[in-house]
């Protein structure tokens, strides 16, 4: 049964939202009451994505790694709605190949999406949230933010740091009334992993037939997760990681591409 008082009246910013996890993440916000601003580089899925949500939700570009790009996007959420409940960063990027043949512009490509995009969301909204007595950060980290995979440094990196920075922010904006925690989906049945190629995909298979819950994880899970973590049933946690992976971390990790 649907319940929208769990986010009525609230006013969310949800990055990367044009497909995948944050399309189900930008749904499930509507669905419970929130008023839904879907952002994306990508502007016709985006836009799509709004539109099919209706009336509840609206689009706005942002690259996130353009602090310019992030203003305008908090500007406009102001100036329409005089602040910001909730952001979830779940724009994100990856790459691999392991140290000695990855790009350097690929490591950096990685680390501004990732982490320097992130950060700048963050500090860019801390005014538009205090505007509204305060809010909920949720930044996507991974799986791969709490353990070591072989071969994807950056990618690992990255996510390691976006739940160094959620733990930082915890102590740092609490006394603002803003709380900020992270969630660490396994492997999710996104539109990106459903394309991976053949000899990787059955990897992952593989990997995923050995977890506790043995099934890819789906989209909409990940957005419960984000739910909880956006209402007022979460008041008292910040700080907090939230694992989302069938149990795939829960023993000795098991690297997919080794699967």
């Amino acid at each position: 049964m649907s319940r929208p008082e769990r986010l009525e009246g609230k006013i969310a910013l949800v990055t990367g939202s044009a497909s995948g996890i944050g399309e189900a993440i930008a749904h499930a916000f509507a669905d419970h009451g929130a008023t839904v601003f879907v952002s994306d580089i990508r502007e016709e899925p985006g836009m799509a994505v709004a539109g099919a949500i209706g009336g509840n939700a609206s689009f706005i570009r942002l690259d996130v790694t353009d602090p310019a790009s992030w203003q305008t996007a908090i500007d406009a959420i102001r100036e329409r709605h005089g602040g910001l409940d909730i952001l979830v960063n779940n724009a994100g990027a990856g790459s691999g190949g392991g140290i000695e043949r990855e790009p350097l512009e690929d490591h950096r490509r990685v680390l501004d999406i990732n982490v320097t995009g992130l950060w700048v969301g963050i500090r860019t909204a801390i005014p538009a949230m205090v505007a509204r007595g305060g809010g909920s950060v949720i930044n996507i980290s991974s799986i791969d933010g709490l353990v070591g995979v072989e071969g994807l440094s950056t990618y690992v990196g990255s996510k390691f740091a976006v739940t160094g920075i959620t733990r930082s922010l915890a102590l740092e904006l609490g006394a603002k009334g803003i709380r900020v925690n992270s969630i660490h989906p396994g492997i999710i049945a996104t539109p990106m992993v459903k394309g991976t190629p053949p000899k990787s995909m059955e990897r992952l298979r593989k990997a995923v037939a050995r977890q506790p819950i043995p099934r890819m994880g789906r989209p909409e899970e990940i957005a419960n997760a984000a739910l909880f973590f956006a209402s007022d049933e979460s008041s008292f946690c910040t700080g907090a990681s939230l694992v989302v992976d069938g149990g795939h971390i829960a023993g000795p990790y098991r690297d997919p591409m080794d699967a």
